[in-house]
């Protein structure tokens, strides 16, 4: 099975393939035919453009590529299947002309090309069926969603182009921008979100969880500017301390799931626990990404899959005698090939990633969640221990560790409660896009892989990693180089 194979199953007119991002005036469904100048004139047109935007969670890299840079390129996973570049990324080799990193960065600056569409069209709109309050919304929801997708950007790369307007000229002036700082990048970020929530969004929308959970609420805002004070460079803890309580404090009542298995086992989404999740509902709006990773029983295929739970993820939850999140993360199986780490003879035993659990034939509705409440609780013990609050830490630590009948953590040091945390967001958050963004901020990406013990089966030797400290950010794709000649690319990559 190729990864090219795949694309049918993307939802159409979410990427729109072959145009540099920074270029293409986005069209918006079910808009598209008309013409620039009169497109925007209804509020029908403005619900229409902001559903474009949610849209964009359907793209390849949400569903796929946001885990290949994130679970493969860390400690977390291997790469399996037969695609040399997601390899590249398990190997940390990882070359401007990959077309994952091409694929990812025009896809995102898509996304952000129609959240800067709403932003600037929605506030013309006079038709009086736009109410104030809900024009205020919808301009709150795009400022959130472009925050969003510039998170992503700033993670993956470091500073990025600010794209802030839309783009429907091809003039260099225009569309040849320079990076800005990651400091700009994230000064961006706030504002939009600051923006968003200063614009009414709501804590609900009503009382349907299907809707609750799929849009920008206060809460999903909240979680996000926890994260993002937490993640730049010059971070802020008192911040990501307010931000979390924000969330925690919800009127909308986020709370842990008593059983952890409901997370992830089909039957309990837009639960207590969720904040924000794509709404996979089948069909055209399916999650084919399940069918990349389950085994045979439950995919019914027999070809390798393309991300296999690491040694060192599996000693992980042993370490701690963590059966419950294990047994809910990784399945092993009897697989019809060989795997260099798990058994070089076909048909031995491997673990498979399980947070999924329908394949359903490339059409699954299983989910990520794009923000849950335990990951925020865990950003709030960090934030208190880096306060010096470290018994307050360790009561909110462990009552995540609780859930799943772990005893709980009596370290005293700041330093040993700061490796606990850290430890625990891995066992929590496997297989939810999380991996790589802790290791970076914790400021442990090289030492953790280049430390790492896994042995090739193959030659029975160590596998070098040789991690080097610029590679903690991904090269800007060749293609945006050589067609932007004010973008530079990143120091330490040729």
């Amino acid at each position: 099975m190729r990864l090219k194979k795949i694309a049918a199953y993307i939802t159409a007119g979410v990427f729109l393939g072959g145009l540099p991002a920074c270029e293409s005036f986005v069209d918006l469904e079910p808009i598209s035919s008309q013409t620039q100048d009169n497109a925007y004139r209804t509020a029908g047109d403005a619900e229409a453009a902001l559903v474009g935007v949610y849209e964009s969670f359907q793209a390849e890299y949400y569903i796929w590529d946001n885990l290949v840079f994130s679970e493969i390129l860390s400690d977390n996973y291997y790469a399996g299947g037969d695609n040399a570049e997601i390899f590249a990324v398990d190997n940390l080799d990882i070359t401007p002309t990959n077309s994952r990193l091409w694929n990812n960065w025009s896809q995102i600056y898509n996304a952000i090309a129609k959240a800067n569409v709403v932003l600037q069209k929605v506030p013309e709109i006079t038709d009086p069926r736009l109410t104030d309050n809900r024009k205020a919304q919808i301009l709150g929801e795009a400022a959130f969603l472009r925050a969003y997708h510039y998170f992503q950007l700033v993670k993956l790369w470091g500073g990025v182009p600010l794209m802030l307007e839309p783009v429907n000229s091809l003039d260099p002036s225009v569309t040849s921008k320079p990076r800005a700082t990651e400091e700009d990048v994230y000064n961006q970020i706030v504002t939009d979100l600051t923006f968003a929530l200063d614009n009414r969004l709501p804590d609900t929308y009503g009382g349907e969880a299907s809707v609750n959970k799929a849009r920008a609420t206060r809460g999903a805002a909240n979680a996000l500017m926890a994260k993002v004070w937490a993640q730049r460079p010059t971070r802020d803890y008192n911040k990501v301390l307010q931000y979390a309580n924000e969330v925690i404090s919800s009127p909308t009542g986020y709370q842990l799931l008593g059983n952890f298995n409901h997370l992830f086992d089909g039957a309990h989404y837009n639960n207590a626990e969720s904040i924000m999740e794509v709404q996979f509902i089948g069909g055209n709006e399916a999650n084919w990404g399940p069918q990349m990773l389950l085994p045979p029983s439950l995919s019914g295929d027999t070809w390798r899959k393309f991300m296999t739970p690491s040694h060192s993820l599996v000693n992980a939850y042993n370490a701690q005698g963590d059966n419950i999140r294990k047994n809910t993360t990784i399945l092993f199986e009897n697989a019809p090939w060989s795997d260099e780490f798990w058994s070089v003879n076909t048909g031995g035993s491997v673990p498979f990633a399980y947070r999924w659990k329908s394949a359903n034939g490339w059409a699954s509705t299983n989910r990520q969640y794009i923000f849950r409440l335990a990951d925020i609780m865990l950003l709030k013990a960090e934030a208190l221990n880096e306060l010096n609050r470290p018994d307050d830490a360790k009561l909110v630590l462990n009552e995540v560790r609780d859930r799943v009948d772990l005893d709980p953590v009596t370290a005293v040091s700041k330093e040993d409660i700061k490796d606990a945390i850290l430890r625990e967001r891995r066992l929590e958050l496997a297989q939810e896009g999380h991996r790589w963004d802790d290791l970076r901020r914790y400021g442990v990406a090289v030492e953790v892989m280049n430390n790492l013990n896994e042995i090739d089966l193959r030659t029975n030797t160590r596998k070098d990693y040789n991690l080097a400290p610029h590679e903690v950010f991904l090269p800007i794709p060749q293609s945006e180089i050589n067609r932007n000649p004010n973008l530079k690319q990143t120091s330490g990559y040729n």
